[in-house]
Formats: C-alpha cells, structure tokens, sequence
C-alpha cells in the first residue's frame, strides 16, 4: 500500500489499496454503471445488437460471441474482462473493485456471484469505512455451476470445474473440479 496522499479514491481502488468508495470520481463511475445496466437490464432476447452496444460501452472487455443474460449485475463494469464466447447466465452478480478477468469459452451459471471487495480484518478501519479489492481471475474453458460465489483473489485455472452452489475460497489449479463450502478439490487433472 503506498503512501502517496495526492492519489484519488478511485486509483487507491484500482490499485488494491485500502480506500473509501467516496467521491465525485467513484460516484459518477457508480451512477454511469447504474444507467448501463437499467438499460441492459430492460432488453429483450430479440435484442442482441443493443445488448452487445450496452456491453461494449459498460464492460472492459468483450470478446467476440460472449453472452450475458440479464439481469445482470456490477459495481462499475470497466473492470470486468471477458473473453470470447464467455456465457453468463441469468441473475449473476460480479462486484468488480478491482479486475475480474474472464477466459474464453467459459460458461458460468445462473446466480454466480464474483466478488474482488475485501474489508480490513481490523475494526477500527471498517468503522471508517475502508475497503480494498483483490482480482479475480479465471481461466479458458472453466465451467463454473450456478449459485457458485468466488471470493476475492481467485484464480480458478484453465479447464477447472466449479461444483453449483460452491465457495471458493482458494485457487484451483488448471483441469481440477472443486465442490462444497468452503470449495474442495474432488477431482484433479
């Protein structure tokens, strides 16, 4: 964490730094999401050429053929990469403080939800409103079962399976299949 106090809110976030989610950088961040995804939020299936301008203006990145069903939800969206022919289903929830960076190919399950904010382990600072992020990110091909929640500072490998309902809690390796809460490796390359 450096010290530097002439830096933003907003670059304290992006760097992973404790911050507070306050400011008129960070609000208009918020409230340019917000708008993006009332819209998407309210597109139909016939729809796709408009939800893919949507996409393209809220996300980071977004592959050739990639698919996210609304409703969707995020914190800011620039921060979220997904690769090409990424499949999001319904009802998913990705709080993108930091990146959260998505592989091609992958599928991901109806209510999955992405999380990179992280809160100080002492009281004192959550009292004061601190947070900080740590990046998720996830592999090529990985197949991730709905209700599954990963936690900040994933990395989930290439190929990998996430079991429906799962808590990852830690990395899985490339071509493993993890199951439970918190998630546990039942199935290896």
């Amino acid at each position: 964490m450096s010290d530097d106090q002439s830096r933003t809110e907003k670059q304290r976030m992006l760097d992973g730094d404790l911050y507070r989610a306050v400011g008129p950088e960070l609000a208009a961040d918020h409230l340019r999401a917000d708008g993006l995804l009332r819209d998407y939020n309210q597109t139909g299936a016939e729809s796709e050429a408009e939800r893919r301008r949507i996409l393209s203006r809220l996300l980071g990145a977004c592959g050739d053929g990639a698919v996210v069903r609304p409703p969707f939800r995020c914190d800011y969206g620039f921060n979220i990469r997904l690769g090409e022919n990424v499949f999001v289903n319904f009802n998913c929830i990705f709080l993108d403080v930091v990146s959260i960076e998505i592989g091609d190919a992958t599928q991901i399950g109806s209510m999955v939800q992405i999380l990179t904010p992280d809160h100080p382990r002492d009281p004192a600072l959550r009292r004061k409103g601190f947070e900080s992020g740590r990046p998720v990110r996830i592999g090529s091909n990985v197949w991730i079962g709905s209700g599954a929640i990963v936690l900040p500072g994933v990395n989930i490998g290439d190929d990998a399976i996430v079991g429906a309902g799962s808590v990852v809690t830690r990395d899985v390796p490339a071509g493993a299949t993890v199951a439970g809460n918190p998630a546990r490796l039942i199935a290896s390359a």
